[in-house]
């Protein structure tokens, strides 16, 4: 009886390989996260119902992945050929990540990854003046002195610092201020330029997200619905306790 109860408790198994790279994404360890989401509205709208049907797959899935990769980032290359102005930058490939593996969430809105892009290279470049290296060369190539890793850690700093204060978390900006601090980009122009790369690679998020059907917020992430009230005389939750008045 024993052994019973105790099996009837167990979660169901998974079919092989779910989540592990062959077959379907598992609902239990959603590789594709909301991803899935994206590629099954694009198929939708694009009436692909041979693809549609296999949304889910990992290889669909990886195919997307690349495509989408190659695509995002190949269009801002090739901007950057044809003005010889630096549209690409390192930091752009976790941000065109984040707008279409998790869209929904706060990291990804159009507002927290301008305003914190923007406050990357406002820091990264505060950094610079402060340290004097704002006509030095890069790290790259003059190496790692006290004051590059002073303005480095400066500018790191004064990022997680402001983008927690502007209530605009988007972690790839970390990387936009090192670029700027390491005098990889630290010319104003430059610095411009990288934000251009950083809107139009927002528009392209706003646009495929939209396509798909996620509801992508145009400037500013979505607010999370409240949490509904405990009604009066419900029981606590399990593992609280009450306490009553004397």
């Amino acid at each position: 009886m024993t052994e019973r109860r105790m099996g009837s408790n167990r979660a169901p198994e998974e079919p092989w390989g779910a989540g592990r790279g062959h077959g379907p994404i598992s609902p239990r360890r959603p590789l594709g996260s909301e991803m899935t989401d994206v590629v099954r509205g694009l198929f939708a709208r694009f009436r692909l119902p041979w693809l549609l049907q296999r949304y889910s797959q990992v290889p669909v899935l990886a195919v997307f992945s690349f495509v989408n990769g190659f695509v995002s980032i190949g269009l801002m290359a090739v901007l950057a050929a044809v003005t010889r102005s630096p549209f690409v930058f390192p930091s752009l490939g976790p941000t065109a990540f984040l707008f279409f593996y998790t869209p929904t969430a706060a990291s990804a809105a159009p507002r927290n990854t301008i305003f914190g892009h923007c406050i990357g290279v406002a820091a990264g470049y505060l950094s610079l003046l402060v340290t004097g290296l704002t006509h030095a060369g890069p790290a790259t190539a003059a190496g790692v002195t006290v004051p590059r890793a002073v303005a480095a850690a400066l500018s790191l700093g004064l990022t997680a610092g402001l983008m927690v204060l502007a209530r605009a978390p988007h972690p790839p900006a970390g990387a936009t201020t090192l670029i700027v601090s390491l005098g990889i980009l630290a010319r104003p122009p430059a610095l411009l330029v990288l934000l251009g790369g950083v809107v139009l690679l927002t528009i392209q998020a706003i646009v495929i997200n939209r396509l798909a059907g996620i509801d992508y917020p145009l400037w500013a992430p979505r607010r999370a619905p409240p949490e509904p009230k405990p009604r009066a005389g419900a029981s606590s939750p399990p593992g609280e306790s009450t306490t009553s008045s004397a």
